[in-house]
């Protein structure tokens, strides 16, 4: 008896049992392709699952608004202004100082030039009063009054020698000194040419410049 089509055994859709996977065998991956063994793209409506923290981008600046060091540059800065402000400070002390002291001596030099001679003033006013006293005593005799004289001329040589005033007076024959003596004349003399014969005028010298030559004569060369 021929079969039918449907009937032949060839034909007859085959029936597998339904087999649990096993414990060790990898569960199906529901993007993995059955006719294709590499995973396919997620579809476009795949729920998008937890995203990571995005890090700070490098020279970002952090929460607080303040560029990494700022602090470190901001403590820098306090320190400079209050150097600043102690040099200052010290610079206006000194500049003040200065000017104190320039104005004292500015103060000195015009009372220096003031009273220069004050001392030396003091020093001849001894010197006057004895010659007011010898006026006073009309009746004096010629012996008192040379005494006077003498008196008067050691207390003018001592207010002189007190304001380091002193005279010029080479004895016989010392050298001529273009630098303290004043050559009058030129005259013969048993000595040697070139040296002081006598002083007419004594010369004075007022630490150790000459306040006045002295006028001598001088020996001619022979």
């Amino acid at each position: 008896m021929p079969l039918g089509r449907g009937q032949c055994p060839l034909f007859a859709p085959l029936k597998r049992p339904l087999v649990a996977p096993s414990p060790t065998e990898a569960p199906l991956d529901p993007n993995m392709n059955p006719n294709n063994d590499s995973p396919t793209a997620p579809s476009q409506n795949t729920a998008p699952g937890p995203q990571p923290a995005e890090e700070p981008a490098a020279g970002a600046a952090p929460a607080n608004g303040m560029p990494p060091g700022a602090a470190g540059l901001e403590q820098e800065l306090a320190d400079l202004k209050a150097r600043h402000t102690e040099v200052s400070d010290a610079y206006l002390r000194a500049k003040a100082e200065a000017e104190n002291i320039r104005r004292r001596a500015d103060e000195d030099m015009a009372k220096a030039r003031k009273f220069a001679i004050e001392a030396f003033a003091e020093s001849l006013l001894p010197v006057k009063d004895s010659l007011e006293a010898a006026i006073a005593l009309p009746n004096a005799s010629n012996e008192q009054l040379l005494e006077g004289v003498h008196v008067t001329l050691r207390q003018l040589a001592s207010a002189l020698e007190r304001n380091k005033v002193v005279q010029v007076s080479p004895p016989a024959g010392t050298k001529f000194d273009p630098h303290q003596h004043q050559a009058i004349s030129v005259v013969p003399a048993e000595q040697e040419p070139n040296t002081v014969v006598a002083v007419l005028q004594k010369g004075y010298l007022i630490n150790e410049r000459v306040l006045r030559p002295a006028l001598v004569t001088v020996s001619a060369p022979k």
